[in-house]
């Protein structure tokens, strides 16, 4: 496996606490985006920029990020998404994932500032037309109001078989963490489990570069293109507060 990385400059943090900014969020109530049967509720607020040290309190107390928005779930009566992040240097990958590494030894991989070319919105549109087909869904506007719409460093992994772009990761990098923002692949490359190899990936970027946790979004038991977050182990869930150790 071929790999050409750019440089991750650690920067000297400051002590930041989110609560002095929690009072200025404000609830949105929408249908559920994963098709759970009951109205979701956003609290949220929109940002132009958040220093490391504070993206990562945020991260660390189960937020997420969307374009410019941050956002975490209060829905009423709900509690299936749950913040899941494994700590690179403890994680041991399974008799699975160590084959899904061997099925992709092939691969060319490289890390960038993200970039908009023609040939990424065309699989980007391959992916969201089959993955999640919705009025509205459109590759210019991922790119437009949710990639490169960032308040962080961001930047982006491109997965390549002999030349051809299988893949493209977009992840936030701070000193300590390291984001899964979103991840599409060409839909013909499913054998390769590509999801399951990007977050292999990042846990191996985050340990080449002293970076603890990487943090995988949600974990929704109840929704299939999610649950196999929990197949990383030892992963950690946040649960009233705290981050608890869990393992299948």
């Amino acid at each position: 496996m071929q790999q050409s990385e750019m440089s991750i400059k650690s920067r000297n943090a400051i002590t930041y606490s989110i609560d002095q900014y929690l009072q200025y969020f404000y609830d949105i109530a929408v249908e559920c985006p994963y098709n759970l049967p009951q109205k979701a509720v956003y609290r949220q607020q929109q940002f132009v920029s958040l220093p490391d040290d504070l993206f990562g309190k945020f991260l660390e107390a189960g937020f997420r990020r969307n374009g410019n928005t941050i956002y975490t779930m209060v829905c009423p009566n709900c509690s299936r998404c749950i913040p899941i992040r494994i700590e690179a240097d403890l994680f041991i990958p399974n008799r699975n994932q160590k084959r899904v590494l061997r099925r992709n030894e092939d691969l060319t991989i490289s890390m960038g500032s993200l970039k908009i070319t023609e040939e990424k919105l065309f699989l980007c549109g391959r992916f969201l037309e089959q993955r999640y087909p919705l009025k509205g869904n459109s590759p210019v506007g991922y790119y437009g109001s949710f990639f490169a719409n960032s308040v962080t460093s961001t930047v982006e992994i491109e997965y390549r078989c002999a030349g051809k772009l299988v893949g493209v990761a977009i992840v936030d990098i701070g000193c300590n963490w390291a984001n899964a923002v979103y991840f599409y692949f060409d839909p013909s490359e499913s054998g390769r489990s590509p999801g399951t190899f990007n977050i292999l990936h990042l846990v191996d970027l985050c340990r080449k570069n002293n970076i603890k946790y990487v943090y995988l979004g949600y974990l929704i038991r109840e929704v299939r293109a999610m649950k196999y977050k929990e197949n990383f182990n030892p992963h950690f869930l946040l649960q009233k507060g705290d981050w608890v150790t869990s393992k299948k």
